[in-house]
């Protein structure tokens, strides 16, 4: 029996966009919290820090050894995921059944267009 091994690039990018995933998400919800926090000196600390995480998101998804077109289809996908988990632990808000349905659409889009077989394709 022959098991065979993960391509060791496919391991690279999908490190790279879990992390990248995170970033964005994670920027995205500290610039959240620091543009409806209450007192107004806590407020430029987290803009600049969200800031700061959302330039490194995009550093860290560009350095992804992969087709740019396909690389975003699963990144959107991931990125879905992430950012619903991050809503829940952060902001206490579960999705909605329309929004899991509709995360389903997404996640089935980015497999499709991340592993597609794209060498026959025009």
């Amino acid at each position: 029996m022959h098991i065979e091994r993960p391509n060791v690039e496919k391991l690279i990018v999908l490190g790279v966009l879990l992390v990248a995933t995170l970033l964005e998400a994670g920027g995205d919800a500290v610039v959240r919290l620091g543009l409806f926090r209450q007192e107004g000196g806590g407020r430029l600390p987290l803009l600049l820090a969200g800031g700061l995480v959302l330039f490194g998101y995009g550093v860290v998804l560009n350095q992804a050894p992969f087709d740019f077109g396909r690389l975003i289809g699963a990144y959107v996908a991931t990125f879905f995921v992430v950012a619903q988990i991050i809503n829940l632990l952060v902001f206490g808000m579960a999705p909605s059944l329309a929004v899991m349905l509709g995360g389903a659409l997404i996640i089935a889009g980015g497999a499709i267009i991340t592993l597609w077989d794209h060498a026959g394709s025009a």
